[in-house]
């Protein structure tokens, strides 16, 4: 499924979209930085609270296909700009990860 679909399918609300087509494989729950780096895989639909500048630079090492912010979090407009240079596709969702994720388990 691709995060266009998921972003639809989940009304989120996209913080910055690169690619709408991109492909979603499966989905990592984290919020420890270095944990998500050496866990998530290729593919992933990363969902997160995190919302400093260090999510993008995470998101790009290990390729996932989207970041998701749970609970409402927002980011820092630095944090988009980088984004958008990245190439690194995120949402917000008021829902908890749990929400999100069970969710997702019925789409992915």
């Amino acid at each position: 499924m691709t995060v266009g679909q998921i972003s639809e399918k989940l009304e989120l609300k996209a913080v910055t979209v690169c690619d709408a087509d991109r492909t979603a494989e499966g989905v990592y729950i984290g919020d420890l930085l270095s944990w998500v780096m050496g866990r998530a895989s290729t593919d992933d639909v990363w969902i997160t609270i995190m919302s400093n500048i260090n999510i993008v630079a995470v998101a790009a090492l290990a390729d996932v296909a989207c970041i998701i912010l749970a609970e409402d979090v927002e980011v820092d407009e630095d944090v988009k700009l980088t984004a958008k240079e990245k190439e690194i596709n995120i949402f917000t969702s008021s829902k908890t990860a749990y929400e999100l994720a069970t969710e997702l388990s019925a789409l992915i």
